[in-house]
């Protein structure tokens, strides 16, 4: 890996770690931390404050990683290399862990769906709109989020991923589900929250 390289990874990264849902919470004068389930993603937001602040949050999440991959994209001149799909593991992993907040992030549903507008926009697409299909039947995000999540390669082998590339996304597939688990046991138990 070039240096180049090492430096759009850390762009992306930092990318990830934009406070898209804290901004958008204290403008509601709420700390979003503190509230609900205290994790800082876009179903808080939507559960406390509403649909309205739960999509900004959802689109910056998005856009943040989607930048990231574009970048990658641009400095390598291939959309679907190497360099994006490290640009894409950046994002989420600053989203979910980022280091100027204790390493307390979201979940990486939304940004893991930014980076994809990117590198598969029509699979992304149709995720986008089966998430809010979804979260609205069944009124958990959680729901919405693993079956999206598990869905995103399936949609990429029948659009034409090659394997090196299904094999990078199933390991952030099992990355964002095992950030599930909390919600997962809270579905068994029948308390997870509803939007």
């Amino acid at each position: 890996m070039e240096f180049i390289d090492i430096v759009v990874v850390i762009v992306a990264y930092l990318l990830g770690t934009f406070p898209s849902a804290e901004l958008i919470a204290s403008r509601y004068g709420k700390e979003i931390t503190k509230v609900g389930s205290g994790n800082p993603g876009a179903s808080n937001v939507i559960r406390e404050l509403g649909w309205k602040a739960g999509m900004s949050v959802f689109l910056m999440d998005m856009a943040k990683a989607a930048i990231a991959v574009g970048i990658a994209w641009a400095v390598s001149g291939d959309q679907r290399g190497p360099l994006s799909y490290a640009a894409m593991c950046g994002a989420i992993v600053g989203h979910v862990a980022p280091v100027f907040r204790k390493f307390r992030g979201g979940k990486g549903v939304a940004s893991g769906g930014g980076a994809m507008f990117v590198l598969f926009p029509v699979v992304s697409a149709v995720l986008f709109v089966s998430w809010f299909v979804i979260s609205k039947i069944t009124r958990k995000a959680s729901v919405a989020s693993l079956a999206i999540t598990v869905a995103t390669p399936v949609g990429m082998l029948i659009d034409g991923a090659e394997t090196w590339e299904l094999l990078v996304v199933l390991g952030v597939v099992a990355f964002v589900i095992i950030k599930h688990l909390p919600n997962i046991r809270r579905l068994k138990s029948k308390t997870e929250p509803s939007l």
